[in-house]
């Protein structure tokens, strides 16, 4: 870690001495706003209980702030741009805490999730400029290590969000899941505002149709997939089902053609003309994807179908961000070195082994027999993920950090976003089913489990061409 905060003569950024300073602030604030992506999966069932409603229903309270950031990630990204990107950071940071705490007040499943929304939209203002706050506080020889401190800070705080939300459970009540972000929100801010670089804004306007028809493409697409689990699944899906879908390509086509007459693009497409770019977005968002199915989907095996208790079942995700702990920032400093596409490679490798795993276990199986297979997840995505992320930003120009930043962040949220909606779906499904409750709970788990496997499978075979590719160059 020391290295990080070492000048050498011709580096980039900022000082050591006020690097140390700012990478707190970025840690802290990128911690809270991905905990909240996951903090409340191992509530779900609590939620769903105390609230009374069903647990499709309740999977929302996770979604909408997913959704919520999948729909304004690019937006906030080029916001960046035009107010510079400390601002737009401070700001979200901001909207994050206070909506935090109307979180923890609500009293009703429509009251939070309309919180969970606009405290979306806080947490993505701050996620979409994270990664490229990164690249102008540290020079670009230790940018693998930094990304990798960045990956280490966003899976670990993935990872452990249910066993955190599992302890408020068991010492106090699910609103506590929202409240704990109040005096770490303050002292994010504070952080962040004495410290971050002041970056000049490169742009003098933000296109706000393109913002407009962004948000309504992938909205529209999320809404349209989790609105499969609100139908039986032997019934035709409604006609809404298939209005949104069609509105959500629609509006894609739309965003994508204005991005190539318009002078200040949200997303400026010649940025995927880079291979190395390209096959890196798509497979963060593989890999998202089946790390969301699962994070969405084991609280209501261990739950529901096994009988642990909110804070054992959280127990049980810990040797999966302890694992990250122990490969992300090794994973980081050899980006550095070697290929990031075939460390990445590897990575995934073992975390489509791992979910595999865990899609086999039995209901009767114990503690010790969930542990290992989730402590081979957390190897796995500590080993692929800040390759990857260094494979992406370093193939995007300097002067395209805040496009590059948002794309990532776009990847994973809304890669988690659709592997909430995805449990949804099968949820769903198994309620159309009659038996045992706890049967039928598992077996909506292990088929959510095979689907996550599949994900990631896919993102390693992704992740494989960009090696392909490389040799026959």
């Amino acid at each position: 870690m020391k290295h990080l905060f070492t000048d050498r003569p011709g580096d980039e950024g900022l000082p050591g001495s006020e690097r140390r300073l700012a990478a707190a602030a970025l840690i802290l604030g990128t911690m809270i706003a991905v905990l909240d992506g996951s903090i409340v999966n191992v509530a779900l069932p609590v939620i769903s209980h105390q609230l009374g409603v069903a647990p499709a229903d309740a999977v929302w309270v996770a979604s909408a702030y997913l959704v919520a950031g999948a729909m304004t990630l690019l937006a906030f990204a080029a916001l960046g741009e035009v107010i510079g990107y400390a601002r737009v950071y401070v700001a979200g940071l901001i909207v994050f805490t206070l909506t935090s705490l109307a979180c923890a007040l609500s009293t009703t499943l429509s009251m939070l999730v309309a919180m969970r929304l606009l405290q979306g939209l806080g947490g993505a203002a701050a996620m979409s400029l994270g990664p490229a706050l990164y690249r102008h506080v540290f020079p670009t020889r230790l940018l693998g290590s930094a990304l990798g401190i960045n990956a280490l800070t966003v899976a670990s705080a993935t990872a452990a969000g249910p066993a955190l939300g599992g302890f408020l459970l068991e010492a106090l009540s699910w609103p506590w899941l929202f409240a704990i972000n109040v005096p770490l929100g303050t002292a994010a801010c504070w952080l962040a505002h004495r410290s971050l670089p002041r970056i000049t804004p490169k742009h003098s306007r933000l296109d706000l149709p393109s913002v407009l028809y962004s948000a309504v493409a992938m909205g529209a697409l999320v809404v349209g997939v989790d609105s499969l689990s609100q139908n039986d699944a032997s019934a035709h899906h409604g006609p809404s089902t298939v209005v949104l879908l069609v509105i959500a390509l629609l509006a894609g086509i739309i965003f994508v053609r204005r991005q190539r007459r318009t002078a200040t693009p949200l997303l400026p497409l010649d940025i995927f003309s880079s291979p190395r770019f390209s096959l890196a977005a798509l497979t963060s968002l593989c890999s998202f994807t089946a790390q969301g199915t699962a994070y969405i989907a084991l609280p209501f095996l261990f739950q529901g179908a096994m009988g642990f208790t909110a804070l054992q079942s959280a127990a049980l995700f810990t040797p999966w961000p302890l694992a990250i702990v122990i490969a992300a920032p090794l994973a980081g400093r050899l980006a550095d070195r070697y290929d990031p596409a075939m460390l990445s490679t590897a990575g995934l490798a073992v975390l489509s082994l791992g979910l595999g795993l865990l899609a086999l276990l039995d209901i009767h199986a114990s503690a010790l027999d969930i542990g290992w297979r989730a402590f081979v997840c957390g190897l796995g995505f500590g080993f692929f993920q800040s390759p990857n992320n260094r494979e992406l930003l370093s193939s995007a120009p300097r002067t395209r950090s805040a496009t590059a930043s948002g794309v990532l962040a776009t990847a994973r949220t809304f890669g988690q976003s659709l592997g909430a909606a995805l449990v949804g779906i099968v949820l769903a499904w198994a309620s159309t089913h009659q038996g045992n409750e706890a049967l039928l709970d598992a077996r909506a788990t292990h088929v959510s489990m095979w689907v996550a496997a599949a994900a990631s499978f896919g993102a390693m075979w992704i992740s494989l061409s960009r090696i392909r590719r490389a040799r026959d160059v």
